[in-house]
């Protein structure tokens, strides 16, 4: 226990730290930057280039990151949240194929399942019921193409 009367000599600065830093040896309080590092908050800029600020879009004619055409040639109508690539079926296309032409099968022709299809022509799509059933699930994208990719909108 110190005694608060007992007068101590004066400190230059704060007593907390690390050991062997502060004002009185020479070296700032905290983490120093190492040799190269820019200070915080101050951007590196490449070799005299600006610096492009996020959310601007880049110049007419510059390369993507998808290459200079800005394509997938994997996916060609683009992929789905989870990476998927979309078919080239659409969803409104086959859903009203089905719902209007459903007794005939035309909806599962359109996505390939020919099976399907001819099974619906026999039954006639399920007396409409099966039909209209599968023209909704096919609008709701709970029906994928013959390939598994799920159908773009």
């Amino acid at each position: 226990m110190t005694d608060p009367f007992n007068q101590q000599p004066p400190q230059d600065g704060p007593t907390y730290g690390a050991p062997g830093t502060g004002p009185q040896y020479g070296q700032p309080y905290g983490q120093q930057p190492y040799p190269g590092q820019q200070p915080y908050g101050q951007p590196a800029q490449p070799m005299g280039q600006p610096v492009q600020p996020y959310g601007q879009p880049a110049p007419f004619g510059a390369p993507g990151p998808m290459g200079p055409y800005g394509g997938d040639p994997e996916a060609p109508y683009g992929r789905d949240p989870f990476g998927v690539p979309y078919s080239d079926k659409s969803k409104i296309t086959a859903g009203l194929l089905s719902i209007f032409l459903g007794h005939f099968g035309i909806g599962r022709f359109y996505l390939g399942y020919t099976t399907i299809g001819v099974l619906q022509l026999v039954t006639c799509g399920g007396c409409g019921v099966w039909a209209l059933v599968d023209g909704i699930m096919m609008l709701t994208g709970k029906v994928p193409d013959l390939q598994g990719r799920p159908l773009r909108d």
